[in-house]
C-alpha cells in the first residue's frame, strides 16, 4: 500500500447532524470516523467539470447546425475553484488523443465564424486534450489533460486532509457527422494512447498521490475478488489522495486493450468500468437514478461496488423545472452524484434556483445505503 502523503492528513473528526448522531462514535456497528471505508462516503461531483458554452455567434452556428445544442450552453468554473468553493469532490474530464499535437487548434466552427486558430501553445504540443466535441464545442479551462491535473493537485497539495478526489475519464472521438462535414478525425485509442493516459496521470501526481488498483487488490485475488470481500481502504488511508475511472465501459476495444495482460489492472493508474464478474469490477456508474434503477444502484453500493450516477441533466433538467431526481441520486446511495450545477446561481440565468448539493454545505457526507450515521465528515 501507498499511502505515506495522508500520514500528514489527521485524523477524521465529526460533525454532529441534526439526528445527533457523531461518526467517530459506533453506531448500529458502523466503524469510527477514520475507519470509514470509501464505499460509505458520498460526494457531489461536477459532470464535465472543464466545459466552457461558446461564444454567442458560435452557438448561433451550433444551433444552426443542431437544434439541441442549447443543451451545450452551461460553464463551469476552473477546476481549483470547484475544489475550493463549491464543495465538488468528483471530477469529469473528457479526453482525446494528440500524440503528434496540435490536431485541434483550428476547430472548424472558429473558421465559420471567421476567427483565427486557438493560441494556446499546449494545444499544439503532443498530449491528450481535453475538449467536450472536436470542432463544435471546444471550450475548456484547461485545455490538456496535464494543465487539469495541475489545477487538481495544486488544490490537492493546499489540501491534504481532502477526501479522495474521484476524475471519471471519458475517452472521446471525433463526431463523424462534424468530420463529415470538414472536421478533424481524432486518433484511435490504440495501446499506445492508451498507456499515455497512464504516463501523464504520473508527470502530475507521485504514486503515494495515486489510489490505484494495486492499492486495492489483495494477493492471490482479483480486482473485484478484493473489493467485494475485503472492502476498499479506510477514509484515513486515502485522505488527500486522486483516483481515476473510466467513463467507457463494458467489452469493447478501449477496455479489452487497456487490461489486456493486466486482468486485474495491475500496473494500471485507472480503474475501469468492469462488468459484474470480471476481474477489473471494481468502479461503475447508472447514470439515471430514476425508476428501478435507484434500486439497482442500491443493490451494487450494498455488494461493495463505487457508484456514479447523475443528478440532472445540463439544461433539461432546468428547462423541463424536474428537480425531483436530485432526491433520488442521493438516496440511492452512489458515492459519486455529477452535477451541472453544484452552486447556487448557476441555473439563475435560466431562471431557476436549483441546485446539486449535498444536506448541510459539506463536501462529504457518510453514505446512506452503506452506513447508518447521519453526519458529515470533515476534512480536517
Amino acid at each position: 500500500m501507498r499511502f505515506s502523503k495522508t500520514l500528514v492528513a489527521g485524523l477524521v473528526s465529526a460533525a454532529v447532524a441534526a439526528s445527533g448522531t457523531a461518526i467517530g462514535t459506533r453506531h448500529d456497528s458502523q466503524p469510527a470516523g477514520s475507519a470509514l471505508r470509501l464505499n460509505q462516503l458520498q460526494v457531489v461531483g461536477a459532470h464535465n467539470s472543464y466545459h466552457r458554452e461558446l461564444s454567442p455567434a458560435e452557438q448561433k452556428v451550433q444551433q444552426q447546425q443542431n437544434p439541441g445544442s442549447v443543451d451545450l450552453w452551461y460553464s463551469h468554473a476552473p477546476i481549483g475553484q470547484q475544489l475550493e468553493d463549491q464543495n465538488v469532490r468528483a471530477l469529469e474530464l473528457d479526453l482525446l488523443p494528440d500524440p503528434q499535437g496540435g490536431l485541434y487548434t483550428y476547430p472548424l466552427i472558429r473558421k465559420l465564424t471567421g476567427q483565427g486558430p486557438l493560441t494556446d501553445p499546449a494545444m499544439a504540443k503532443p498530449g491528450i486534450k481535453v475538449l467536450h466535441i472536436p470542432d463544435f464545442d471546444y471550450n475548456t479551462t484547461c485545455d490538456t489533460f496535464v494543465l487539469c491535473l495541475q489545477q487538481v493537485k495544486t488544490w490537492s497539495d493546499a489540501h491534504p486532509s481532502h477526501v479522495p478526489i474521484a476524475i471519471n475519464l471519458e475517452l472521446k472521438q471525433s463526431d463523424p457527422n462534424v468530420v463529415a462535414a470538414g472536421g478533424v478525425k481524432a486518433p484511435p485509442w490504440d495501446a499506445a494512447n492508451l498507456d499515455s493516459v497512464d504516463t501523464e496521470i504520473r508527470s502530475v501526481f507521485a504514486e503515494d498521490e495515486i489510489l490505484t488498483p494495486d492499492d486495492v487488490r489483495k494477493p492471490g485475488l482479483t480486482l473485484e475478488q478484493s473489493v467485494l470481500t475485503k472492502g476498499w481502504p479506510t477514509l484515513k488511508q486515502a485522505r488527500g489522495q486522486v483516483m481515476f475511472y473510466f467513463d467507457n465501459g463494458g467489452p469493447g476495444a478501449i477496455r479489452d486493450t487497456y487490461t489486456a495482460g493486466r486482468p486485474s489492472l495491475e500496473g494500471r493508474a485507472v480503474f475501469t468500468r468492469g462488468p459484474e464478474g470480471a476481474p477489473d469490477a471494481a468502479i461503475t456508474q447508472v447514470n439515471d437514478p430514476r425508476g428501478t434503477n435507484q434500486a439497482e444502484i442500491q443493490r451494487l453500493v450494498k455488494k461493495g461496488y463505487l457508484v456514479r450516477t447523475r443528478s440532472d441533466e445540463p439544461m433539461s433538467t432546468i428547462r423541463d423545472k424536474d428537480y425531483t431526481r436530485l432526491g433520488i441520486a442521493l438516496a440511492s446511495g452512489a458515492q459519486f452524484v455529477t452535477t451541472d450545477f453544484p452552486v447556487a446561481g448557476m441555473a439563475a440565468r435560466y431562471d431557476s434556483d436549483y441546485v446539486a448539493k449535498l444536506p448541510g454545505h459539506t463536501p462529504v457526507r457518510s453514505n446512506p445505503v452503506t452506513t447508518s450515521a447521519k453526519a458529515a465528515v470533515s476534512e480536517g
